[in-house]
């Protein structure tokens, strides 16, 4: 499967980063990508940048050197009901929205699978969200069905998330059932790197190979063509 664009990256401004915007637009331009999602972690992350950061996202322009550059964040779940740790008006002013759980930003008592359902389907219904980042930790188990119901009523992508496939085979067995899942319900995903430094932007196999193994469609795969990103925003009435 071709990817044409990684939607899910830190620089050096997440500070446990390690590349700078430029750097990592670089890599994206060696490996032959169209686009690159800038997604440096919300304000309750150990060492994220403040607001303003991204506030001024808007410097960057559309493109540096041939890629256009997706002004994001990924925001953090601060709740099981789904609230983020940015502000409507903080996300409206950006392109690419992910949001995902971490243990470090959450402090709403033990996760279960009730709970961790009632965040993600929560995280639906916020008109801001494009995505759920890296949802395939034991830790934060949900009801993949239900949640991958709504995000196909609401055009919330999933994201297969290569970099979280190699901390574990549970990591790659709980993606494989939510893709299946996916499939069944014609539900959008999202393949993204989650980089932290420039050498891992679109290092991709882990994910790559899964999605070949169960034989899943690319036209479910927003990033796998530029006519599928485009066609995605603008559904979602983004100027792209």
């Amino acid at each position: 499967m071709n990817i044409i664009a990684d939607l899910h990256t830190h620089t050096v401004a997440s500070t446990h980063a390690y590349s700078t915007i430029t750097e990592m637009v670089k890599a994206a331009k060696e490996k032959g990508l169209f686009a690159l999602g800038v997604t440096d972690h919300g304000m309750t992350m150990v060492g994220a940048p403040d607001e303003i950061y991204f506030r001024n996202l808007h410097v960057l322009g559309e493109y540096i050197d041939g890629i256009r550059v997706l002004k994001g964040i990924e925001a953090n779940i601060a709740d099981f009901n789904g609230r983020l740790d940015a502000s409507d008006k903080l996300l409206k002013h950006l392109e690419w929205v992910v949001a995902s759980l971490h243990s470090i930003t959450i402090d709403d008592g033990e996760p279960n699978i009730e709970k961790c359902t009632a965040a993600y389907l929560g995280v639906c219904d916020n008109p801001y969200v494009n995505v759920i980042g890296h949802s395939g930790s034991d830790y934060y188990a949900y009801d993949y069905e239900t949640v991958v119901k709504r995000c196909a009523q609401t055009s919330t992508l999933i994201e297969i998330n290569s970099s979280a496939m190699r901390n574990g085979r549970s990591n790659i067995e709980n993606c494989m059932k939510i893709a299946q899942l996916c499939k069944k319900h014609n539900a959008r995903v999202v393949v993204d790197s989650d980089a932290h430094i420039l050498t891992d932007v679109a290092n991709l196999p882990e994910a790559l190979k899964m999605l070949d193994d169960i034989k899943f469609p690319s036209e479910l795969v927003v990033n796998s063509s530029v006519e599928n990103l485009k066609e995605y925003f603008k559904e979602k009435n983004i100027t792209f």
